[in-house]
C-alpha cells in the first residue's frame, strides 16, 4: 500500500517537472530583443537607403506584427505589416509607394526597412517596435539625410542703388546652406537677407542679393557653406570698371560742384577763424552755454554760429560723453572680453555659453550694458589698425538667434571697415565712404530725440558719417563687432577709451 502511494507521487511530481519546463521554455521562445545600428544612417537625396532592424535571438517574424514610425511627424506610420501583409492604409502620404520590407528575411528575425528615393523630409528619428500576442520591444534610429547642391551661378542685374547688383544662386541642398559674399581678400560685405525654396525632393535653394561698389580688382565671391557636410561650393564673377561708371554718370558733374563748394567754404571758414581771432584780442567775445559769441552784433552772432556747427561739431557731441561697458550676456560665444569690459576681441574657439535670449548667436556681436531711451550719447572706440570692424547702435529688440539685414531697416545704424581700406555706412543700401585718413579711433553719437547716429575721426575731428531722418521709438544699446580672426592684422581688440575732452 506504501509502495503504491510512493509510485504515484513520483509518477505525478515528473508530470509537473516536465510541465513548468515546457512552460519555460516557451515563454523564453516568446521573448525577443529589437536590435539596431548604434550610429546614425546617412542617406544620400535621391539614392535609395536600408534603415537596418533584427530579432534576437533570430527567431521567425512572419507571425509578428511589425511598424516602422518617425518621430518626428505628427502622423508617425511608416510601414505596417501585421497578419501576414503590408497595411499601409494610414501611412503618411509622402512615403506611398517608398517603402518596404523584406519577406524572404523575415524568417530570419530581419525586420529592416528599404526606403526608395530619400528625401530631404525623410531626415529624422525612426522607431522600429514589433509586437507579439504576448512581447513587443523597439529600437530607435537616427536617419541623416545629405545632398550636395550645385555650384553656385552668380547674376548680373546691373545698375541698382547706387551700385551692381549680384544675385548668386545654388540648388539641391540638404540640410540648408549659408550663403556668404565676400570681396577679392576673402571678408564677407554687407548682403540682403538669404531667400531659400524647397523642391519637389524637400531639398533647399538658395539665393542671396548683394550690392557692390568698385575696388580695386572688381572681384566678387559668392561662397555656399554647409558646415554639417563640411562642404563648401564657390563661384567668382569680375565686374568690368566701366560698368561702374556707367552706374554714376553724375560723379563728374558732381566733383566739380563739390570742388567749388569745399573751396567756399574753407575760405569762408579761415576767414572766419581769423575773425573771431582777432576779436578775441580785442576783448569783444564772451562764452555763453558753452560757445562764443559777440557783443551788440546779431548778424555776426547769426554767422559765428554756423562757424560753430560746421568747425565745432565734434567737440560738442564730446559734452555728452557716455560711460559704456560691454554686456558679457549678450556676447557671442567666439567674443572674449577684457575684465574690465572695455575691450573686446574675436576668439580662437567657440566657448560654452548658457544661450540666454540677449545672446548673439549668429552674428559675432556684443552689445553695451546699458541702453539708451532718450537724449545725447557720445563714447570712442580704439580701432588702431584692425582690418574689419562695425560699430554704431541697434535698437532692444535685434534679432539675437539668427540673421539680419545690416541696415536700419533691421535695427542697425552702423560703420564698418572691411579688407583694411574699404569703409561702409550700412544704410539701405551701403554707402561706400571715401576716408583720406585711416581713424584709429571712432567717435560714436546719439541724439534720440532728432532720430541721429553720427561718427567721426576722433584724431583729426573729421566727420565720416550720419544717419538722420529716423523716429527711434525702442531703447538702443552701442553694438559693436571686432571682425573675423583672418590675420595678425585683426587680431587686436576693440577699446572703448575714456572721451578726450576739447574746448
Amino acid at each position: 500500500m506504501t509502495g503504491s502511494v510512493m509510485n504515484i507521487s513520483w509518477s505525478e511530481c515528473l508530470r509537473l517537472i516536465l510541465f513548468l519546463l515546457q512552460l519555460t521554455t516557451v515563454s523564453t521562445l516568446e521573448r525577443f530583443e529589437v536590435l539596431g545600428p548604434a550610429d546614425p544612417v546617412v542617406a544620400v537625396a535621391g539614392e535609395d537607403v536600408v534603415l537596418p532592424c533584427y530579432l534576437k535571438p533570430n527567431i521567425s517574424a512572419v507571425d509578428l506584427s511589425i511598424q516602422w514610425l518617425q518621430l518626428d511627424s505628427s502622423n508617425r506610420l511608416v510601414h505596417l505589416y501585421q497578419d501576414h501583409e503590408d497595411r499601409n492604409e494610414n501611412q503618411i502620404p509622402s512615403y506611398r509607394g517608398r517603402t518596404s520590407l523584406f519577406p524572404e528575411e523575415l524568417r530570419n528575425g530581419n525586420t529592416s526597412l528599404k526606403v526608395k528615393n530619400v528625401k530631404g523630409s525623410d531626415n529624422g528619428e525612426y522607431k522600429c517596435l514589433v509586437q507579439s500576442a504576448e512581447w513587443y520591444d523597439d529600437y530607435s534610429i537616427n536617419v541623416q539625410i545629405k545632398a550636395i547642391g550645385t555650384q553656385p551661378v552668380i547674376s548680373n542685374e546691373g545698375y541698382k542703388e547706387g551700385g551692381i547688383s549680384l544675385v548668386c544662386e545654388s540648388k539641391g541642398w540638404y540640410p540648408q546652406p549659408e550663403v556668404v559674399w565676400m570681396d577679392s581678400e576673402g571678408h564677407s560685405l554687407p548682403a540682403g537677407h538669404t531667400e531659400t525654396h524647397t523642391d519637389s525632393m524637400d531639398l533647399f535653394t538658395v539665393r542671396r542679393r548683394v550690392i557692390v561698389q568698385e575696388t580695386e580688382t572688381n572681384r566678387f565671391t559668392c561662397r555656399v557653406l554647409q558646415q554639417q557636410l563640411n562642404e563648401i561650393k564657390e563661384t567668382m564673377t569680375e565686374i568690368p570698371g566701366e560698368m561702374f561708371h556707367r552706374a554714376h554718370p553724375w560723379k563728374v558733374t558732381f566733383a566739380v560742384i563739390f570742388s567749388l563748394a569745399v573751396v567756399c567754404i574753407i575760405g569762408c571758414t579761415i576767414l572766419i577763424h581769423r575773425f573771431v581771432k582777432l576779436r578775441r584780442k580785442r576783448g569783444v567775445l564772451m562764452k555763453q552755454d558753452g560757445e562764443l559769441m559777440i557783443q551788440d552784433d546779431d548778424c555776426l552772432n547769426r554767422l559765428l554760429s554756423w562757424y560753430h556747427s560746421f568747425y565745432d561739431d565734434e567737440p560738442k557731441a564730446q559734452r555728452y560723453a557716455a560711460d559704456v561697458t560691454l554686456d558679457p550676456d549678450t556676447a557671442h560665444p567666439q567674443l572674449v572680453l577684457s575684465d574690465d569690459r572695455k575691450q573686446v576681441r574675436y576668439g580662437d574657439t567657440r566657448q560654452d555659453l548658457p544661450d540666454n535670449p540677449e545672446r548673439f548667436t549668429y552674428w559675432e556681436s556684443v552689445l553695451g550694458k546699458e541702453g539708451f531711451s532718450s537724449g545725447r550719447h557720445y563714447w570712442e572706440v580704439e580701432v588702431g589698425d584692425k582690418t574689419d570692424w562695425t560699430l554704431g547702435v541697434v535698437r532692444e529688440s535685434i534679432n539675437r538667434k539668427g540673421d539680419f539685414e545690416l541696415n536700419p531697416n533691421d535695427g542697425l545704424w552702423a560703420l564698418r571697415l572691411g579688407s583694411g581700406k574699404y569703409y561702409w555706412a550700412l544704410a539701405d543700401p551701403p554707402v561706400s565712404l571715401h576716408l583720406s585718413v585711416k581713424p584709429r579711433k571712432v567717435g560714436v553719437f546719439v541724439d534720440y530725440e532728432e532720430g541721429e547716429v553720427s561718427f567721426y575721426s576722433v584724431e583729426d575731428k573729421s566727420h565720416i558719417y550720419t544717419f538722420t531722418g529716423y523716429k527711434f521709438t525702442e531703447k538702443l544699446y552701442p553694438y559693436f563687432s571686432p571682425g573675423f580672426w583672418y590675420s595678425r592684422d585683426n587680431s587686436a581688440p576693440l577699446i572703448i577709451s575714456p572721451v578726450s575732452h576739447t574746448d
